[in-house]
């Protein structure tokens, strides 16, 4: 049964009390932390990639003169990569908590500018991270979605879309560089034998600089989705003629 909410005068009122309107929230502090966050692990994933190059380095001198070459310096290098793949492991998982919390803000916020504007409920801006297969492809749309749900109209109130690109780019570095970090990490622990060791090593290189082009691709768009939200929500629905 519905409920009635009471009339002034106490005398029961023919329409259900009326639903709280969703408010915005600002997503500038999240995506200012989650900035900082990408930073320090484009940063910490160039001096992995560095570790990696010269590992590889060293087992091609080994490979080249395994009697002769010189492995002084191989046990400094083991210990600092490993150094940096723990910093390397927390600094991810710290960026991965905010991001998705900013995440969600922005999708709930692009809710308010277009309720209409989406396929999935705000909650998927979160779960979507974690189904499995699902995970390639959910993320992606509730971003697109978000941000043509926070771009502003037209003057004259028509829709108006501006270039995806940031989107675009953000998700293939993304999913490019996951792919070849979690390959280059099986082949890691499979490896047998100086030569499994130097090729794992260059994969590994190659996967810590596609995470560096993705932090910066996803500075680029969480800087860019944070000031549409913010001038749609400062201007209103239509850009100014």
């Amino acid at each position: 049964m519905s409920s009635i909410a009471p009339g002034p005068a106490g005398s029961p009122s023919p329409f259900p009390p009326s639903q709280p309107v969703p408010a915005l929230r600002d997503p500038q502090p999240l995506a200012t932390a989650t900035t900082v966050l990408l930073s320090v692990g484009a940063v910490v994933a160039l001096l992995s990639a560095w570790g990696k190059l010269t590992t590889w380095q060293n087992m091609k001198e080994v490979l080249a003169d395994p009697v002769g070459a010189d492995r002084s310096g191989m046990a400094s290098t083991d210990m600092l990569s490993a150094l940096v793949g723990l910093v390397q492991s927390l600094t991810m998982l710290a960026t991965i908590v905010v991001f998705i919390v900013w995440f969600h803000r922005v999708r709930c916020n692009a809710e308010v500018f277009r309720p209409d504007g989406f396929s999935q409920s705000a909650g998927w801006a979160i779960g979507g991270w974690f189904v499995p297969i699902a995970n390639l492809f959910f993320p992606y749309r509730t971003a697109r979605e978000t941000w043509d749900a926070s771009t502003q109209n037209a003057p004259d109130g028509s829709f108006r879309s501006i270039s995806g690109a940031p989107v675009v780019a953000w998700w293939l570095a993304c999913v490019t560089a996951w792919f070849l970090d979690g390959l280059a990490t099986y082949k890691g622990a499979k490896a047998i034998g100086t030569a499994a060791a130097r090729d794992a090593s260059s994969l590994g290189a190659v996967a810590d600089l596609l995470l560096v082009v993705a932090a910066v691709l996803a500075v680029l768009f969480v800087r860019k989705l944070t000031a549409l939200q913010g001038v749609k929500a400062a201007q209103g629905p239509n850009a100014a003629a």
